[in-house]
């Protein structure tokens, strides 16, 4: 089976993210499979370029302490137990990297982090400076504090987010599963693995099911293309393979299946990058066919483009633009709820005002 590039990208000088899920770190008894940790650093350890660790497993490695034998589905227990497995984590991390005379920094991240330009900023500089001294940031989302409502859901996702900030090549999802297929190979036998994806069109998205949880980890194959979405439009090249073998690495390097998803034709200016992984919206804008076909032209988006307005928001607050095919873009409101429906009620003065600046505005 041909490797499509494997051992260029791997072996590369480009920037290199590795996610890694729950169910890969952990043997039968909830204990970190270290020998499996190391053979992966090992095989990380001597690329020239950057290299970056996504990995879950706070919260299965620490359940153990609060007496529980599933995932939590107390917010607070989940809390409680990250806390006490991301210290754990974190060191099994730090001694596998340690023994390939690395040195790892420990990185938690909220959706709120990544949301706030500001904050998102800091990230990426502490980030380039953790880098630059080939240093391994091992980031995980910060579970302890973070709600349903600011959760990135998985860190499939969260890895995109990151390939983003740190400007990777690659993004490699370590997974249960060695690709998308056709359909569910578990339940087909005429399931076809699906080599590579050009685009994410709407048959391909229709491929991905529903998300499911187990009693370890989250997600699915739904957030998986959510993260390919997301890495597409900062020229991210996303493979999908399977971490269940003693070396996931050397498997791929051996030509093993997996599923590559291209990155975009063009790769979006940073700032419309960080706007499109936005991923909390505050309400929606219905707006007419005349608005779309100015949009798409470069314009701003104006009061008078807008037929309806759903839900309550702020100025500078994330807002999903529907059009008469559907959803098509998101931007940050110039205004907030109250301002756009007094202005859509006095067509005097609806014409001109602005709702969303083009600079703040990102389409699919």
């Amino acid at each position: 089976m041909t490797t499509d590039g494997v051992n260029d990208w791997l072996h590369g000088s480009s920037g290199l993210v590795v996610k890694v899920g729950s169910s890969l770190l952990l043997d039968a008894g909830g204990q970190p499979r270290m020998a499996w940790m190391e053979t992966l650093v090992r095989r990380l350890s001597d690329r020239p370029g950057p290299v970056v660790v996504v990995s879950s497993g706070a919260i299965a490695i620490g359940r153990g302490a609060l007496g529980l034998t599933r995932r939590p589905r107390v917010l607070a227990e989940a809390q409680a137990a990250a806390a006490v497995g991301q210290i754990e984590l974190a060191q099994r991390w730090r001694e596998a990297w340690g023994g390939q005379g690395r040195v790892a920094a420990q990185v938690l991240l909220t959706l709120g982090d990544l949301d706030d330009r500001a904050r998102y900023l800091n990230a990426r500089a502490t980030l380039s400076t953790l880098l630059a001294r080939r240093i391994v940031p091992i980031i995980n989302e910060n579970d302890t504090v973070a709600t349903e409502e600011i959760r990135f859901g998985d860190n499939d996702r969260l890895a995109a987010r990151v390939a983003q900030l740190v400007d990777a090549s690659h993004l490699l999802l370590l997974s249960d599963v060695d690709g998308l297929y056709s359909a569910d190979p578990r339940q087909s036998a005429e399931a076809v693995h699906i080599p590579e994806v050009a685009e994410l069109t709407p048959e391909i998205e229709a491929l991905a099911g529903s998300t499911v949880a187990s009693g370890v980890g989250t997600g699915g194959m739904r957030s998986k293309l959510d993260a390919a979405r997301i890495a597409a439009v900062g020229g991210v090249t996303v493979v999908l393979a399977s971490g269940q073998a003693d070396d996931p690495v050397g498997e791929l390097l051996a030509g093993a299946r997996h599923t590559r998803f291209q990155p975009g034709r063009k790769r979006q200016a940073a700032r419309k990058q960080w706007l499109r992984g936005l991923a909390s919206p505050k309400g929606q804008l219905a707006i007419d066919a005349g608005a779309v076909a100015a949009l798409r032209r470069g314009a701003s988006l104006l009061a008078v483009g807008v037929q309806n307005v759903q839900g309550r928001f702020q100025r500078g607050d994330l807002l999903v633009l529907l059009g008469p095919e559907g959803p098509f873009g998101q931007g940050l409101s110039a205004c907030d709820s109250d301002e756009l429906h007094a202005l859509m009620d006095d067509p005097e003065h609806r014409a001109r005002p602005l709702v969303i600046h083009r600079d703040d505005l990102v389409l699919d």
